[in-house]
């Protein structure tokens, strides 16, 4: 063997693990980076049972790839922590990560310190994203055609889905919107029989007991209890004793006069996380009362918050008529919808609302022709609801990969002032800015070499961020005078991920298999 074999095969043995990482990463990478920009595909998931999915969402498809390799599933997590944080960019999230991942590789096996990358690669994210917050342009409103287009190309350009979004945004408002605890996105609801439609209220899925005689009740109080509708509980030992016998009778005496109290206040919608007596049942029955039992909890505080309504215990049920009434909340309308096979709970109308019904929530719900296709259009629609909301949260930046562009470029001057290794962190930050436009150019079937720089030429030559390249033509263009935008979160959010789990892939030295009782 010669001198150069025997150097080139310690160096593979050295990053052996280094290597096969980047590899796993680059494998799950080339899943999702074929559906970035306007000419991406689509990919089809298929399951053993033989049910398909067809879709262009990047968190979908990661999400439903049989995957082994423990870097490809922290590559996931990237995709994850998108959708947790923004509802949109997966795919340019995942595809900033490889590129990241693969740059600083390339730096680590031509011998600069795994370490001095790493730190690199966090100077540089921190320097490219204050370098994108001061090219965020604030939105001046709803009428501003900017919010419009981030809107429509989140919603793919289905104009259905998009007018679907904007107006319920408006009647949520642009305050509620700015408030990072409410997520627009969490509102769509898909149905292959519905209609699309956006309304003030929420669906619940669980079906009234009374359904077939009581499907609608209207501008009525509402009780929330987070326990079930019964008699308080004796033990059973009790019941066979006079005492015991006469004590039951005293306590569903009283469980009657709760009853008849409740309708007293013109309860006439009730939900319960837990279940309902026979009895009371048949009360709620006689006297108009639509019940929904078994709601889960999340539901259950959606329900108190759409409507005033305090969640109750049940022994709250033993207070005067004064105190329960304030703790009651109040709806437009309940009504048990036969083709959703849902529960329609209306928000209360403005004059009756109670002073704790503060929150304006709404339901977007998207329909379609089959199962399949349902999901996809719910997917589209949640993406455009959340780039609505992080639009307005933080602005918008220039599409089409050439904000990144930009950056890229600024970040490689600012690694000329950089001393030391870290600079080849740096460098590998440059490299990966510039991987979202070369991907969409790819996809859209150009040479991505001969067009970045083309971009970037006209960049330096109108002394402006905004020039990418026409993805029908292949020409530069003004993004912006194109209305190709993005959230500027979106791309913050993504390089901090990527740049995160490029760190960790990077520290990784070597991978040890558990013991199976060590987890």
């Amino acid at each position: 063997m010669s001198q150069g074999q025997s150097v080139w095969q310690e160096n593979d043995d050295k990053y052996a693990t280094l290597l096969n990482n980047a590899q796993a990463v680059r494998a799950l990478c080339s899943a999702v980076e074929g559906t970035l920009g306007p000419k991406g595909l689509d990919v089809m998931l298929v399951g053993q049972q033989g049910e398909v999915i067809i879709t262009n969402d990047g968190v979908t498809i990661l999400e439903m790839m049989d995957v082994s390799h423990p870097i490809a599933k922290l590559v996931i997590q990237v995709a994850r922590a998108q959708q947790h944080e923004v509802g949109d960019g997966t795919t340019t999230a995942t595809v900033l990560a490889g590129a990241l991942v693969q740059a600083g590789v390339d730096q680590v096996t031509r011998g600069v310190p795994a370490a001095k990358v790493v730190a690199g690669i966090q100077l540089g994210a921190d320097f490219a994203s204050e370098e994108l917050r001061k090219r965020a342009v604030q939105l001046d409103g709803w009428d501003d055609p900017l919010l419009q287009r981030a809107v429509h190309i989140a919603g793919r350009e289905q104009t259905d889905i998009v007018s679907l979004v904007l107006e319920a945004g408006k009647s949520v408002g642009w305050e509620r919107l700015r408030d990072p605890r409410f997520r627009l996105a969490e509102t769509v609801v898909a149905h292959e029989k519905a209609s699309n439609e956006w309304f003030n209220g929420m669906l619940l899925k669980q079906k009234p007991l009374q359904r077939e005689w009581l499907a609608e009740r209207e501008n009525c109080r509402v009780l929330v209890l987070r326990d079930s509708l019964e008699p308080e509980a004796l033990d059973e030992q009790l019941l066979t004793t006079e005492a015991g016998f006469q004590q039951y009778m005293h306590l569903r005496a009283n469980f009657m006069e709760q009853l008849e109290r409740l309708h007293e206040l013109d309860v006439g919608f009730i939900v319960l996380e837990r279940g309902i007596h026979p009895e009371a049942e048949q009360f709620c029955l006689d006297h108009d009362m639509m019940v929904l039992q078994r709601v889960n909890r999340d539901d259950v505080q959606r329900v108190a918050r759409l409507t005033g309504a305090k969640p109750l215990k049940r022994a709250a049920l033993g207070k005067d008529v004064a105190s329960l009434a304030g703790m009651l909340g109040c709806t437009a309308r309940a009504c048990y919808d036969e083709r959703l096979e849902r529960v329609r709970l209306y928000a209360p109308d403005a004059e009756a609302a109670t002073p704790a019904a503060r929150d304006k929530l709404v339901t977007l719900v998207v329909g379609a022709s089959t199962r399949e296709v349902v999901g996809e259009r719910a997917r589209i629609a949640a993406d455009a609801a959340a780039a609505l909301q992080a639009a307005i949260q933080g602005g918008i930046l220039p599409g089409g990969g050439a904000a990144e562009l930009a950056v890229a470029y600024v970040l490689e001057r600012y690694r000329e002032t950089v001393r030391g290794m870290e600079a080849f962190g740096i460098a590998a930050v440059a490299e990966a800015l510039r991987k979202p436009m070369a991907q969409i150019v790819l996809n859209a079937g150009f040479n991505p070499l001969e067009k970045l720089e083309e971009a970037r030429a006209a960049q330096a030559h109108e002394a402006t961020d905004t020039i990418g390249i026409d993805c029908d033509t292949g020409a530069v263009l003004d993004v912006f005078d194109a209305g190709v935008v993005d959230p500027a979160a979106v791309k913050l959010h993504a390089l901090k991920a990527a740049s995160e789990v490029a760190a960790a892939v990077l520290r990784i030295h070597t991978v040890i298999k558990m013991r199976v009782d060590a987890g």
